[in-house]
């Protein structure tokens, strides 16, 4: 479904690597466990060409990839290999407990392995021998190499010894396969889990390319994750300013519905959008400024959304870094004209755009390719049948085929929302189980077209910001229920946005109770 469940068929960017790792954990497979499994593979290919009893020297950063390389340390120790490890760094740099615990253990190991600390490049000198394992840096490297590691990566490639890369050689970008200034060339590769995208571009530095199952889960890549909430999350700097992470504009509301739109733009606020505008017709928009001082409201004249709005809206449409349409707006004759033609002016000028409820009603059936912009929809099974013109399957894996059979139909991201949501960009697929029955209450699917489209105008791409919203949305609403049971309202998950997206590893527990 989301991923093949053989991780050798595909490639995996630094981004995705981050997200197996982090949605791993949250499945209950420690970072150590997967550090482990990572350094024994390694351990093992040179095991694999090299007799007990020859030389071999380990460089090691202070992350987690010299993590994996003090696992390979101790393993090769283990087989009665003669080891150095040669640790590039301050010791006092090594921060990740998983690194941390391996780092503390290959220093108990005095009379099997000989560690070497090197806080700077002047004592680092070429290796004698037999191997060379390169566990400087990782898949999250950017920019040029800075001393000590670029001193490094040249004393590696001096060495005469056969060099393995762990994951990728040090030196090269996961993703472009840019050298950055100078790159380990190795001999043998073992890269962790899947291939890398870096490594299909920057083949003369990789040798032999080895792919080492490490343990991951293929639910880790299938169901939506902590991971896929840190890729979407947008971190800000001390000089940030008023609008720079986002400006969403929320069109929705009518003579009846004031909630909906209202709920959409709080849930943006709580994703972090610095701006959000709602366009409503004008007694609906003084009724929602009165719900809330945060929001701030365009008055359109009339008692529904109408054709003579959209041209009213072409400059906060201009200024809109990302669109929210459909909330509340109703099914009037001129409200679906409307709808239309705002749509198409949208989408003629790019903007990513979010359809939700009253919105995708209005468009009925979609055709081919209609969303050529960044569009993305969250249909019910109900909305769904009336934009693809098919009722979807309960069968969860027909189901996902036929999200993605339509997303890549019509040319935007779908998340069909149900007991397990679907989202799928026509390529990708992934599934969410957060959430429970008490929020069937209705308005929790506008809080999470608010989440969407919050990110969206933070300028997360469609489909991160719908796999990472579905999770949030869910996990919100399963902090509630701990906390009220099966007596929520919509506002209820509001409180928790934050939380889930500062931590979202906190709703560890709750999938932990659901699994006893």
């Amino acid at each position: 479904m989301a991923r093949p469940l053989h991780a050798r068929d595909y490639v995996l960017s630094s981004v995705e690597t981050m997200i197996l790792d982090r949605n791993s954990e949250y499945l209950g497979v420690s970072t150590l466990q997967l550090m482990e499994n990572a350094g024994r593979s390694v351990a093992d290919e040179v095991t694999a060409r090299f007799g007990s009893g020859s030389t071999v020297t380990v460089y090691g950063g202070t992350g987690r990839n010299g993590g994996d390389g003090m696992v390979v340390a101790r393993h090769l120790a283990g087989r009665g290999f003669k080891v150095v490890y040669r640790l590039v760094g301050e010791e006092r740099l090594i921060s990740d407990p998983s690194a941390l615990h391996n780092w503390n253990a290959l220093r108990g190991m005095s009379s099997s392995v000989k560690v070497e600390v090197h806080h700077d490049s002047s004592g680092l000198s070429e290796s004698h021998s037999d191997v060379v394992v390169d566990s400087l840096l990782g898949t999250g490297v950017k920019g040029k190499l800075r001393q000590p590691m670029l001193r490094a990566v040249q004393v590696i490639n001096g060495s005469r010894g056969f060099k393995v890369a762990v994951d990728l050689p040090s030196g090269i970008d996961s993703d472009t396969g840019e050298v950055l200034g100078e790159a380990v060339r190795a001999n043998l590769t073992v890269t962790l889990h899947a291939q890398k995208q870096g490594l299909l571009k920057a083949k003369e530095f990789c040798g032999e390319v080895k792919v080492a199952d490490i343990g991951i889960p293929p639910e880790a890549a299938i169901y939506a994750g902590p991971g896929d909430v840190d890729a979407a999350v947008v971190r800000r700097q001390p000089e940030a300013h008023k609008g720079q992470f986002g400006r969403l504009l929320v069109v929705g509301g009518s003579e009846v519905f004031t909630g909906a739109p209202t709920l959409v733009a709080l849930a943006a606020f709580r994703t972090g959008t610095d701006l959000v505008f709602v366009a409503a017709p004008e007694k609906t928009a003084q009724a929602i400024s009165s719900i809330s001082a945060n929001l701030i409201t365009v008055r359109l004249p009339g008692e529904n959304f109408g054709p003579a709005h959209v041209r009213l809206l072409r400059e906060q449409l201009e200024r809109a870094r990302a669109v929210a349409v459909g909330p509340g707006l109703g099914l009037q004759r001129e409200t679906v004209l409307a709808v239309r033609r705002f749509v198409a002016v949208a989408l003629q000028r790019k903007k990513p755009l979010l359809l939700d409820a009253d919105g995708l009603k209005a468009l009925g059936v979609v055709r081919k390719k209609m969303f050529e912009g960044p569009t993305v929809v969250t249909p019910h099974a109900g909305e769904f049948q009336a934009i693809s013109g098919k009722l979807p399957s309960r069968d969860l894996i027909v189901r996902s085929n036929e999200v993605r059979d339509f997303a890549l139909r019509s040319g935007a991201v779908v998340l069909l929302k149900g007991h397990t949501d679907v989202i799928s960009d026509g390529v990708r697929v992934k599934l969410n189980n957060t959430g429970n029955p008490g929020m069937t209450v209705g308005g929790t699917g506008d809080v999470l077209s608010g989440i969407v489209a919050g990110l969206m105008a933070q300028g997360v791409e469609g489909f991160r910001a719908a796999v990472a919203g579905a999770f949030v949305n869910g996990a919100a609403g399963d902090v509630a229920y701990e906390q009220l049971g099966y007596h929520l309202t919509p506002t209820d998950l509001l409180e928790h946005i934050p939380k889930i997206m500062d931590d979202p590893m906190c709703h560890k527990t709750i999938l932990q109770k659901r699994l006893q």
